[in-house]
C-alpha cells in the first residue's frame, strides 16, 4: 500500500471489537488456539476456492472437512489446490455435505446469486458463514441479518480480506476528516463482474460517513462521452477499470487547496487474502448477527 502526497507553494454503528494481534506478536486468542475450526469450503474450485484450500489446509489452526462446487464434481482437492490442499473430493450437494461433516464454519467465494440460500442452509443448522463472493445485494444482506439473529447463528460478510485494503479504507476515513473532496479508481481483472467493486463502494460511504464539511460543488459538466466522471456513491465520484493482467487495485485521491494526498492498495496475488480470510473463521463464532467488514475484527 502507498500513501503519497504533493503539496504546491511554500506554505502550501459501534463496531464489534475483538482483540486480534498481528502475526508473531506472541499473543494470539485463546479461542484460536484451543481446538482446530471444522471448516467447509465452498466454491472449492474457483481460483478463489483454491487459494482458500491451500491456505486453510495447510493452516494446523483448521480441518478441511468438505469441498463443494457445481464443477469438478469429483475431483480430489489435491488435484485443484497441490500438496498443500486437504485429501478431499469435490461434491456438489451443500446441504448434505453440511449433515454430513458438520462444520463449524464454511468460507464461500462461489456467486452472489446462491449466497441467501447457502445462509440459510448454514444458520438453519448453526453453521456460521464467512462469505466472500462480490455484488450481493442490500436486501440479501438485509435478509441475511434477520437469519443470523433468528438462528442466533454468527455470520460476515467481506468485500475485501487484504489487511492493506481494510487499513487503506481506515486511512482514508481519517484523511476525509481533513479533505472532503476526493474520487476513488478501482481496477481489477477483465471476469469481474460487478462495478464499482464492493471494497470502492465501502470506502465511498466510509468516506461520506467521516466528512466533517461537504465536498466542494462541482460545475455541470458538459459530458462528451456519458459516464466519463464515473458513479457517485456518497458523493464521492467512482471510476472502474477492468483489464487483463490486473488483480484488485485501488486508489483513493483526496485534493485540498494546493494538494493532494493518494491512497493505493495492490493486491498482486490472491495469496493476500488469505489472512484475513483465517482470520475470520477463526473469530466468526464469537461475534453477534451478521458482521460486514474486516475491520469490524482489526479495530
Amino acid at each position: 500500500m502507498r500513501i503519497l502526497g504533493s503539496r504546491s507553494g511554500l506554505n502550501a454503528g459501534a463496531p464489534v471489537r475483538t482483540e486480534v494481534h498481528p502475526p508473531g506478536s506472541g499473543t494470539t486468542l485463546a479461542s484460536m488456539e484451543q481446538t482446530k475450526v471444522r471448516v467447509a469450503v465452498v466454491g472449492a474450485a474457483g481460483r478463489m476456492g483454491r487459494e482458500v484450500l491451500r491456505a486453510v489446509g495447510s493452516d494446523p489452526h483448521f480441518e478441511v472437512v468438505a469441498a463443494i462446487d457445481r464443477s469438478e464434481i469429483g475431483s480430489n482437492t489435491r488435484e485443484l489446490a497441490g500438496a498443500l490442499g486437504p485429501d478431499l473430493v469435490v461434491e456438489e450437494n451443500l446441504e448434505a455435505a453440511l449433515d454430513r461433516t458438520k462444520p463449524d464454519v464454511t468460507i464461500e467465494f462461489s456467486h452472489q446469486s446462491v449466497a441467501l440460500d447457502h445462509a440459510r442452509a448454514e444458520t438453519e443448522r448453526g453453521i456460521s458463514f464467512v462469505f466472500g463472493m462480490t455484488g450481493i445485494s442490500e436486501a440479501s444482506l438485509e435478509q441475511m441479518r434477520e437469519l443470523c439473529e433468528k438462528h442466533s447463528t454468527p455470520g460476515m460478510y467481506v468485500p475485501n480480506f487484504a489487511i492493506g485494503a481494510v487499513l487503506m479504507m481506515r486511512f482514508s476515513e481519517l484523511a476525509a476528516k481533513w479533505l472532503p473532496d476526493a474520487e476513488i479508481i478501482e481496477f481489477h481483472h477483465d471476469r469481474k463482474e460487478d462495478a464499482p467493486s464492493g471494497t470502492a463502494m465501502l470506502t465511498a460511504q466510509k468516506i461520506g460517513q467521516s466528512r466533517v464539511h461537504a465536498p466542494t460543488p462541482l460545475p455541470k459538466t458538459l459530458f462528451k462521452a456519458e459516464g466519463a466522471r464515473g458513479g457517485s456513491v456518497s458523493e464521492v465520484p467512482v471510476h472502474s477499470v477492468r483489464l487483463p493482467g490486473l488483480l484488485a487495485h485501488q486508489e483513493v485521491i483526496f485534493g485540498g487547496p494546493g494538494e493532494t494526498l493518494t491512497i493505493r492498495h495492490d493486491s498482486l496475488d490472491r495469496a493476500s487474502f488469505m489472512q484475513g480470510v483465517k482470520l475470520c473463521a477463526r473469530t466468526v463464532r464469537s461475534l453477534e448477527g451478521l458482521v460486514i467488514g474486516l475491520d469490524k475484527i482489526l479495530f
